[in-house]
């Protein structure tokens, strides 16, 4: 860097002051997904297990909601005995959400979070539980239609906790279904998988060995190793804007690369160090050893959504919110998750412009708050300091470039292939717990990173073949060719081979 040269502000610290600081400092006055280089994506304090005593009447509920209660018995859900239930039993304790405060005065967000869980939570079970009782009676006639009306007892505190959380007032994936849904069974022994215990389930999800345990506590295993990302992707930004050395910038892209390794392992069920694996030679058959293929479709049902879905053709009316005209939102998916969406803005992955693309920009909404805020900042400022024209413009940073899109082509090939393997073999349902469609959604991503690759390859490394060095005497494109090209050949082979899956899929379900 020139002597003269000035280096700018900090701008990511100066946006997200704390995102260099201890989690444990931190109020609980902050959203609990407020980011941190320590703790990634996930809530930067454990979600609590119970509720004040205020609101023991929906505790009571929820601990005997599951299909197989805690204790083995069976639960409301298992004899479709909820909704009588709730009905009966459910005061409506809107008011005391307002009146979780810190000492200091301020909301309490990480108690209103773990509200904003319980009732969503039994949001769901409630409007589901009919879609339940069809598909348990005769799967093959179908979910049959839900419950259109939920009762204010649950839709009003509902929507004031996701008011004061800034979020939609349904079930998501981090803010309640996944992510604030994990306690561990001995704090000692930190966040190895084996320690990780689902707080909420719905059917058989409170016994860990349980496969809806091994599904959400799969996604927790994953997003643990998520700090990597964010320190990564904040020294690449910050570096570029900066004028800082570009040993910075590979060493943010190292960082990514290093965690995507580990939560690709994870991703596997297998929970082994991802130094002893190489993920680009797995299968489907060594996939979520904790979550089996032929138990999905039993505790899907519950994570739904009300848009875009058979069972809601009216949406659901919230008895006592906005006027009681009927709402729609997208259910629970991993699609929600904010890993891939970051790497998608550092790297400035070009989307189509498109109908599915639309889908994928409606889920940003469903994110906390604090995500949502960090992606936005990652997306301009990519944009804004030109990250991948940066990268480009170096053989060993381009390397390094591509090497961090295989790994999101990679994370995107295995969500097909789950999608492949667990739902579309398996139900003519024609949509998404999301309400994205389930033939064509995930490849219209999965097809936008392969195109990407193929470019940076053929436009910026194929014309470098046979000439030795790089600039400035640095080491040239055939130091890296034995990388690159399987890499490369992969990539073909998986255009190729979706593209003909896509069309056998769609032409056997008429889309």
């Amino acid at each position: 860097m020139s002597p003269s040269r000035v280096p700018l502000p900090n701008s990511t610290v100066d946006r997200f002051p704390h995102i260099h600081d201890d989690p444990s400092t931190l109020p609980r006055s902050l959203d609990p997904f407020t980011i941190t280089t320590s703790t990634g994506f996930l809530p930067y304090l454990t979600a609590p297990t119970k509720l004040p005593d205020v609101f023991q009447p929906l505790m009571s509920l929820l601990e005997r909601m599951p299909v197989l209660k805690e204790d083995g018995t069976p639960g409301l859900l298992a004899k479709y005995e909820l909704g009588p239930a709730v009905l009966a039993e459910l005061p409506d304790l809107t008011d005391e959400i307002d009146k979780q405060v810190t000492a200091e005065g301020s909301p309490d967000l990480y108690m209103v979070a773990a509200l904003f869980r319980d009732y969503s939570f039994l949001a769901s079970a409630y409007i589901l539980e009919p879609c339940w009782e069809n598909w348990c009676k005769n799967p093959e006639g179908g979910y049959g239609l839900g419950r259109d009306l939920l009762p204010k007892t649950v839709a009003r505190p509902m929507y004031r906790c996701a008011q004061l959380l800034d979020i939609p007032p349904f079930l998501s994936y981090a803010a309640a279904y996944s992510l604030f849904n994990y306690t561990l069974a001995d704090p000692s022994k930190g966040l190895v998988y084996p320690n990780l215990r689902l707080i909420r389930g719905f059917e058989n999800g409170l016994d860990p060995k349980s496969s809806e345990a091994g599904f959400i506590l799969t996604h927790v295993d994953m997003v643990k190793y998520s700090s990597g990302l964010i320190s990564g992707a904040v020294k690449v930004v910050d570096t570029v804007e900066q004028g800082g050395p570009r040993s910075a910038v590979n060493d943010g892209f190292r960082e990514i690369l290093e965690s995507m390794e580990k939560i690709e392992a994870a991703m596997e069920g297998m929970h082994i160090p991802a130094t002893r694996i190489s993920t680009s030679h797995l299968t489907i058959t060594d996939m979520w050893a904790n979550s089996k293929p032929q138990d999905y479709l039993s505790f899907r049902v519950f994570i739904f959504g009300i848009t875009s879905q058979s069972m809601f053709p009216n949406g659901v009316v919230y008895d006592g919110v906005l006027d009681n005209k009927p709402l729609f939102f997208r259910g629970e998916s991993g699609a929600n998750d904010s890993m891939i969406p970051l790497l998608d803005h550092l790297c400035q992955i070009p989307m189509p412009s498109n109908p599915l693309t639309k889908v994928l920009h409606e889920f940003r909404a469903y994110r906390p708050h604090p995500h949502r805020e960090f992606l936005a900042h990652i997306n301009s400022k990519s944009e804004e300091v030109g990250v991948r024209n940066f990268a480009l413009a170096d053989t060993e940073t381009a390397i390094l470039f591509l090497k961090t899109l295989n790994h999101v082509r990679s994370f995107r090939w295995r969500h097909w292939l789950f999608a492949r393997e667990y739902i579309i073999r398996r139900t003519p349902h024609p949509t998404a717990t999301g309400g994205s469609p389930i033939v064509t959604w995930l490849p219209n991503q999965l097809s936008a990173v392969m195109d990407l690759m193929l470019s940076v390859y053929d436009t910026y490394l194929a014309p470098q073949k046979g000439d030795g060095v790089g600039p400035d005497g640095q080491k040239g494109y055939d130091a890296y060719a034995k990388q690159v090209e399987p890499m490369m050949e992969m990539v073909r082979d998986q255009r190729e081979k979706l593209a003909k899956e896509v069309e056998k899929w769609c032409q056997e379900r008429g889309v």
